[in-house]
């Protein structure tokens, strides 16, 4: 697809909503542009009329004419601001929401390769730059335009050789922005691209301050900085440098266009062949041809950022999932069977687990509606790329996963998500207040059902005892919550959902004595009546489980019954709890 038809198709889509105040604004530029024509065929009628020592009172009427034209160009330059600015904001806004979701609906695999800090510099970044471009970039280009085209007409008509004065002046301005457009457009694409890189290692270096200070990381994180500033400002200079080119060749192009019409007028002046407010006449139009041209210039340059921006945008909107949502079934209620026939799965941007060439390979079991799966393995066994299966968080290369006999493929995300609950040993939590963490900012949820699901998890008292009950506000990253506290609340926030099935990674954190009471008993409420995998880290929690299942290199070395296998002096389970479980499994 070519540029202009990506301009176009991104203008149609945000600016279809806002046709009646787009037609609006377009009537007021075009309105302006024409008054700034009138003005100058005022000023020559009263100059050439207080030359010729004529009646004073004659000079009243075109002054009033030329006041009245002046405030009625004026608030019409104010109505195009203001209602430039407020198409603008709606139109970014409007496109920062759908690549939000469109962001949101993108998998992992995506995500993993893609930082939070370049996501955010595309999201608000970019569509930044394009705020001119919606509102008012395309009617001033078109307005201006048409100022140099009527500017022009007028010349020539009052004197053809100051008409091909501003034709010169016009071609030689219209030549150096063609040729300047492309490069422009590729530097101003790299200085994008070095900001997109610079929020993107911000973000990440941050995110992760306390492991770079605790292992003195920070000077190694400051001279990759320095690196990414020095590109930053490379980029940077060489896009600013292409502008300001461009200016200095067309102001000196302008300012012989000045020089050569004023000698034609001066000229023609004292041969008596025009007057003296002619003379004036022809240098304002001139003039006239400076300010439309540096206004287009610098639009084209708002173009080219913009075309930097189009681009970028774009091809983040054009990035397509690479899970294929098929909602041809819905899961049926209660605790829900699950089954895995043959499943096989790899990396493909090798940020796997264990680094091998297969994250999984050939895992096949079931189990029952109701049970819990006790899941072991090492560190790097795949553990937790099985768990992203079952979310859907990736699809597997091979093999089948069903719940309640229901292929997951065949199933709407949004239901498969609603249905399976997961809450992982980093549990999310946002500067919200703890209702909100619950229900994760939906309205449909009652403060009746959130304190239902907080006493059946035996957390009532617990939430009651924070300051200010579900309205405590927590901050970002659950900052302020120990981590047992944090896990309660995301076992009550999985809870709320009333799902079939729920992963459980569980925490493995010391925590006191009353907390991890709290913590036993919710876990315990949470799982009855539901299928469960638990991802076992301690003794206790395998107890627990009804079969148990270890995971070797992304191969299920065993499955059974957790009685069985423990009394069983050949199976792997039964070594691990002679060794020590938490040791063992990492």
């Amino acid at each position: 697809m070519g540029i202009l038809a990506r301009y176009w198709n991104l203008l149609a889509r945000y600016l279809r909503p806002q046709w009646a105040s787009v037609a609006l604004l377009a009537v007021l530029i075009l309105g302006h542009t024409g008054l700034q024509l009138i003005n100058p065929q005022i000023v020559r009628l009263f100059i050439d009329t207080a030359s010729v020592g004529g009646d004073p009172q004659r000079l009243v009427t075109p002054a009033l004419f030329f006041l009245g034209v002046s405030i009625a160009a004026q608030t019409l330059a104010l109505g195009v601001t203001y209602l430039g600015q407020n198409v603008a904001w709606m139109a970014t806004n409007a496109l920062r929401l759908d690549l939000t979701h469109h962001c949101l609906r993108l998998d992992m695999s995506f995500h993993k390769t893609h930082t939070p800090g370049e996501l955010i510099e595309r999201i608000d970044g970019d569509v930044g730059t394009l705020a001119n471009f919606f509102s008012t970039l395309a009617l001033r280009l078109l307005s201006n335009g048409l100022l140099v085209l009527g500017t022009l007409a007028v010349l020539f008509a009052e004197n053809w050789r100051v008409g091909l004065v501003g034709t010169a002046y016009v071609s030689l301005a219209a030549m150096l922005l063609r040729q300047v457009q492309r490069p422009a457009t590729q530097a101003w694409r790299g200085s994008r691209q070095a900001h997109a890189e610079l929020f993107g290692f911000l973000g990440e270096r941050l995110g992760g301050i306390e492991e770079i200070r605790a292992n003195g990381g920070v000077p190694h994180v400051m001279v990759q900085l320095y690196r990414l500033m020095r590109t930053l400002l490379h980029q940077g200079r060489r896009a600013r440098l292409m502008g300001s080119l461009t200016f200095i060749v067309g102001y000196s192009a302008f300012m012989i266009a000045v020089v050569t019409t004023l000698g034609i007028g001066s000229t023609l002046f004292l041969r008596q062949l025009i007057t003296i407010g002619t003379v004036y006449l022809l240098l304002s139009y001139v003039n006239k041809l400076y300010q439309p041209l540096q206004e287009i210039q610098r639009q084209v340059a708002d173009l080219q950022r913009a075309a930097a921006g189009v681009e970028r945008v774009t091809e983040l909107l054009n990035t397509q999932p690479t899970l294929i949502e098929n909602a041809r079934a819905t899961l049926p209620p209660g605790a829900l069977a699950l089954a895995c026939e043959g499943v096989s799965f790899h990396y493909s941007d090798g940020l796997g687990d264990n680094g091998a060439d297969n994250a999984l390979t050939n895992v096949t079991f079931e189990l029952a509606p109701g049970q819990v799966l006790g899941l072991l393995g090492r560190t790097g066994s795949g553990k937790t790329t099985l768990t992203r299966l079952l979310l859907r968080l990736y699809d597997p290369d091979a093999g089948t996963i069903k719940l309640g006999g229901i292929d997951v493929r065949d199933v709407g995300l949004s239901d498969l998500r609603e249905r399976v609950g997961m809450v992982t040993q980093e549990v999310q939590l946002f500067q919200a207040t703890i209702r909100e963490n619950l229900t994760l900012f939906s309205k449909r949820v009652s403060d009746g059902q959130v304190r239902a699901a907080l006493d059946a998890l035996g957390l009532g008292e617990w939430c009651q005892a924070m300051p200010r009950g579900l309205d405590t506000q927590l901050k970002a990253g659950g900052h302020g919550l120990s981590a047992g506290e944090a896990q309660l609340l995301a076992l009550a926030r999985v809870f709320l959902k009333q799902p079939g099935l729920v992963i459980l990674d569980e925490a493995s954190s010391r925590l006191d004595p009353a907390t991890e009471r709290l913590l036993e008993h919710a876990v315990g409420r949470l799982l009855q009546g539901r299928t469960a995998i638990i991802v076992a880290h301690r003794l206790a929690t395998v107890q627990r489980a009804d079969e148990i299942m270890v995971l070797e290199n992304g191969r299920v070395r065993e499955h059974g019954d957790r009685r069985a296998l423990a009394s069983d002096p050949t199976s792997r389970f039964h070594s691990l709890l002679q060794t020590g479980l938490g040791e063992a499994v990492g």
